[in-house]
């Protein structure tokens, strides 16, 4: 019988189906295989010693965490301001007598020497205190945790704060011993009266480095650590003393001290440095404060700086500053031609308002712009004998005006600028160019963003009086830019001396230049500002008074003056011609010993009374009490009635 193999495969059962694989674990669960857990906990390590690497860096924490205190000094060598913190040098607590260190950490952190940055039982007891007491009482931060947020975090009370800084608690601990770590944190540590680090605080309240610290001096100054700027001695010396008390306890109850040596401690006496409190120096210490902290020098020393201001032309601003009516500001600078800023008022009263309308504020120049149409006219082969026409003009719908509302026709450049015409210089503007106004007053050292269209000649750009006085103080100096600066700079390389440079204003500039300055001052809008010498200079007026200025210069001084309002409204009746003009002259006449002009000289009266002496420092030679007159003449003294003053000339217009 033949073999079919379809008779096998009846009589064999059918065969079973593949089994279906297993369902995949949950994804939670292939994640918790002990390579992979190895693998993300390596990552999540080298991530988070990246992320404390770069936001924890140990070496800040030998950087002061406030910037040292800096002296600055008049010309004169007298001081003018202290700005900054009373720091000092780093300690090293193995270099300190044993108890300075056992003293903080008694009232601190009793447990520094056996947590790893984080202490759990000092947590937990300062909570079940405050909980006790119904609020805050106690904190539970370590030493560690302290210099973490001292020198790396800011003070906001949030968990996430928190955390990062048990974070960099650990952080510092891997990497620093526990006396580099205490070191640290002393040397960072506030200690009121703006003091910072144990060394600085040693030397202000004993005089003494913190290595010859006694007991009670170091227990004092382990006490401020809960509120330094109340319990400072300085301010509150019973409280202090009462707080050292309760440290000489905990170093007591700590081991660190017996009962007996605590309670023969003596009452700490203070021996305070510096004196009194520093003058403030105003304005011009705020704006010098940021070169005079730009030298490179050990973080942590005190130094002292000289200045460009004279204290004599200081007060002499200030004097004639007030003259401004209440409700208005005044800012003025002044400086020599090399740029050196010897006087600065950046408003009526710093203590009012420190901001520095001299510095800070752009406001518009008004006619004072025109020295860079003019520049730029005569760089173009102008001269001031050249004439422009003064007469109405209207651009692409715009029609400037004259202030004073009068239109001579064909004048001189010379006319047109001593009487401050508007419809000129745009005609003069239009014909070199803005661009070329713009660079002109570039060159002079403006570094505020100019808008170069036809306005531009009227000053409708924001600019500073520092800038602007600067740009004169050119014109004096002969050379452009003059830079200007209250602390004389280091020495330059060649490199930097070739990239700044002056440029010398040819003869013929200078001498045109010179001529319209003065000729605005001698039959211009800025009589009012005349001396018994030389004067050159421009008024400026801004649309509706906003702005009223006079910047100009004699006998090697330079002054800038503006008057204004905070809220920019209008000063109904103020011009640059009028009280800017006389505060200038005012000015000049303290600081050079100067006259108006036309003003009668003073001659010798009796010898021997002193009085012709008394007179001439007053600059008087007409005393008049109501309607009886003191006349100073050669033959003497004469009591002669006199006539009432004439009623005041109309305000110069711009």
């Amino acid at each position: 019988m033949l073999f079919d193999p379809r008779d096998e495969a009846l009589a064999s059962p059918p065969a079973a189906p593949p089994a279906a694989p297993p369902p995949p674990p949950p994804l939670w669960r292939r994640w918790l295989r002990p390579r992979r857990v190895v693998a993300l906990a390596g990552a999540l390590l080298v991530l988070l010693v990246g992320w404390l690497a770069i936001t924890a860096p140990l070496s800040r924490s030998l950087r002061p965490i406030a910037p040292p205190a800096v002296t600055l000094l008049a010309a004169d060598g007298r001081m003018i301001a202290r700005r900054g913190a009373i720091t000092d040098q780093p300690v090293n607590v193995r270099r300190l007598p044993p108890y300075v260190g056992q003293a903080f950490v008694a009232i601190e952190d009793r447990r520094f020497y056996r947590h790893w940055g984080v202490d759990p039982q000092g947590i937990a007891r300062a909570a079940w205190h405050n909980l006790r007491a119904g609020g805050v009482r106690e904190g539970g931060s370590t030493i560690t945790q302290q210099l973490a947020k001292l020198v790396f975090l800011k003070a906001d009370r949030t968990m996430g704060r928190k955390a990062r800084e048990s974070l960099i608690a650990f952080w510092l601990e891997a990497w620093l011993s526990k006396d580099e770590i205490l070191s640290r944190y002393l040397s960072d540590a506030y200690f009121g009266d703006n003091v910072y680090g144990l060394r600085a605080a040693a030397r202000h309240y004993f005089d003494v480095p913190p290595e010859r610290l006694s007991l009670g001096q170091a227990a004092l100054l382990a006490g401020l650590m809960k509120a330094p700027s109340r319990l400072a001695p300085s301010g509150n010396l019973a409280g202090a003393r009462a707080r050292a008390r309760l440290v000489l306890g905990a170093m007591v109850e700590a081991g660190f001290l017996s009962a007996a040596r605590a309670a023969a401690v003596p009452p700490v006496r203070l021996r305070l440095r510096g004196g009194g409190p520093a003058p403030d120096g105003g304005w011009f210490a705020d704006w010098v404060l940021p070169a005079a902290r730009a030298e490179d020098e050990d973080p942590y020393a005190p130094r002292t700086i000289a200045t460009t201001l004279d204290r004599r032309l200081q007060r002499a601003a200030e004097r004639a500053a007030r003259q401004a009516p209440a409700g208005l500001q005044v800012a003025m600078v002044a400086m020599r031609p090399d740029g050196r800023v010897v006087a600065m008022v950046g408003g009526r009263r710093y203590a009012d308002s420190p901001f520095n309308r001299a510095v800070q504020a752009r406001r518009q120049p008004g006619s004072t712009f025109k020295l860079f149409v003019y520049l730029a006219a005569l760089r173009a082969g102008m001269t001031p004998d050249d004439h422009v026409e003064d007469t109405r003009l209207t651009l692409n719908g715009w029609s400037p005006v004259n202030a004073d509302g009068r239109y001579r026709g064909s004048i001189t450049l010379r006319e047109a600028f001593a009487r401050s015409s508007n419809v000129a210089a745009v005609r003069l503007t239009q014909q070199v160019g803005p661009q070329a106004v713009a660079q002109a007053a570039r060159d002079l050292g403006v570094a505020s963003p100019l808008a170069a269209d036809a306005s531009l000649a009227l000053g409708t750009s924001g600019v500073t009086l520092l800038e602007l006085t600067a740009a004169y103080a050119s014109v004096a100096a002969k050379a452009y830019p003059v830079r200007p600066y209250g602390v004389p700079p280091p020495p330059q390389s060649w490199l930097e001396r070739l990239r700044t440079r002056q440029h010398g204003f040819s003869g013929r500039e200078t001498a045109m230049l010179r001529d319209l300055l003065s000729a605005t001052v001698n039959r211009g809008t800025a009589r009012g500002a005349a001396l018994d010498r030389p004067v050159f200079g421009k008024t400026g007026t801004t649309q509706d008074n906003r702005d009223a200025l006079f910047v100009g210069f004699a006998d090697g001084l330079v002054l800038g003056v503006w008057v204004g309002r905070d809220d920019n409204q209008p000063m109904r009746g103020i011009a640059g011609g009028g009280l800017p003009a006389r505060i200038w002259r005012d000015f000049m006449i303290d600081a050079l010993g100067a006259r108006p002009a036309g003003a009668p000289v003073p001659r010798d009266v009796d010898p021997d009374s002193g009085l012709d002496h008394i007179l001439e420092q007053a600059g008087l030679s007409d005393l008049r009490i109501g309607d009886v007159g003191l006349h100073i003449g050669g033959d003497g003294i004469e009591i002669r009635p006199v006539r009432p003053d004439p009623p005041p000339p109309p305000e110069p217009r711009d």
